[in-house]
C-alpha cells in the first residue's frame, strides 16, 4: 500500500503528562504539526513508557488508555483517548524490522501517556489509528536507531513514525524554581543533540557518548525515541527541523523535532504560558 505523498516522523518532548490539559507552546507546537502533514494511515508511535525486554507492537483493535502515574489530579485520570489501534500494522512493521524480531501484543498494553499526552493536541478527534512499539531494553542504542532506519519504509503506507520521550531527562535534578531555565550541563548536551539532528543525524547514536549524556539521561527510555527518528531522517536523507525548543526546570528538556514536515516549524508566540504545566506537583512520578 503506497501513498501519494511520504509521511514524515516527529520526536516529541512530552514532559508532564499535564501538558495533555495544557495550552502553553509545547501543545501549541504539537497541534502544529498534527495540522500540517496529511492524514496518516496510522500512527507508529514509540513511547518512552513502554521500556520492557522484548521488541513488540501492539495488535489489539481498541487499545486502553493507560494512566501510568500517580499524584496528579483526577482530571488527568479522567482523560481518554479512544483511537483504534490497527492490528494488521504489526504483521507490516514484524516484515520491515527483519531479520530482527516483533512480536505482536494483543491484550497486555495500550497506549500509555508518552503516547496520549501528545496525540491528544496533535490528533485531538482521536480518530488517526494508533500503534505503539516497545523499547527493548536489552538492546543497544545502535539497535534502536537501525530500527528507526527500517521503520521508514513504513512511511510509503501511510505511517507516521513518531517518538515521544525527553532529550534531557533527569527527574531527579530537577528544580521547580527554574520552569524555563536549564543547567549548564542540560544546555550543552541539549546544543549538541540539536546540532546533530539538524545537519548529521547519522551520528546521532554517538550522543551517548557525549561528556553530559550520563547525567541528561541517567536512564535511557526517553532518550531513545530520539534515535528512532534519527535513523528515520538517516535513512530517507532528511536532517530534522527543530519543532520547539525544550529546556525546562533545569533538569529537563522537551525539545521536539521533525523530519520532513515543511510548514510545521511556525509555532504560535504565546507569551505568558509556561513551559510545562506549572501545577504538576513534586511528588507526582513517572513523567
Amino acid at each position: 500500500m503506497r501513498t501519494a505523498r511520504p509521511m514524515p516522523a516527529a520526536f516529541l518532548g512530552h514532559g508532564s503528562p499535564m501538558n495533555s490539559l495544557e495550552r502553553n507552546r509545547f501543545s501549541d507546537a504539537w497541534r502544529a504539526f498534527g495540522a500540517s502533514v496529511p492524514r496518516p494511515r496510522a500512527v507508529l508511535m514509540v513511547s518512552a513508557h513502554w521500556y520492557v525486554n522484548t521488541t513488540a507492537v501492539t495488535a489489539m483493535a481498541r487499545p486502553r488508555t493507560i494512566h501510568d502515574f500517580y499524584g496528579f489530579p483526577q482530571a488527568l485520570f479522567d482523560v481518554r483517548y479512544p483511537a483504534p489501534g490497527l492490528p494488521e500494522l504489526a504483521e507490516e512493521v514484524a516484515e520491515v524490522a527483519r531479520p530482527d524480531h516483533v512480536g505482536a501484543d494483543r491484550d497486555g498494553w495500550g497506549l500509555d501517556h508518552g503516547t496520549w499526552s501528545v496525540l491528544v493536541h496533535a490528533f485531538p478527534d482521536a480518530d488517526v489509528p494508533v500503534v505503539q512499539l516497545a523499547i527493548d531494553a536489552r538492546r543497544p542504542p545502535a539497535f534502536h536507531f537501525e530500527l528507526g532506519a527500517r521503520l521508514a519504509a513504513l512511511r510509503e503506507r501511510g505511517v507516521l513514525l513518531m517518538g515521544s520521550g525527553n532529550v534531557v531527562h533527569n527527574l531527579g535534578a530537577i528544580d521547580w524554581r527554574q520552569p524555563d531555565g536549564a543547567f549548564d550541563w542540560n544546555l550543552r548536551f541539549d546544543a549538541h543533540a540539536r546540532e546533530t539532528m539538524t545537519s548529521r543525524p547519522a551520528d546521532a547514536v554517538a550522543l551517548v557518548d557525549h561528556g553530559d549524556y550520563a547525567m541528561s539521561a541517567p536512564t535511557p527510555e526517553h532518550f531513545l525515541p530520539l534515535l528512532y527518528i534519527a535513523g528515520f531522517a538517516a535513512a530517507t536523507g532528511q536532517p530534522a527541523d527543530v519543532l520547539v525548543e525544550g529546556p525546562a526546570y533545569g533538569s529537563l528538556s522537551m525539545a521536539s523535532y521533525t523530519v520532513g514536515a515543511p510548514g510545521a516549524n511556525t509555532i504560535p508566540d504565546l507569551p505568558g504560558t509556561a513551559p510545562i504545566a506549572s501545577d504538576a506537583p513534586p511528588e507526582a512520578t513517572n513523567l
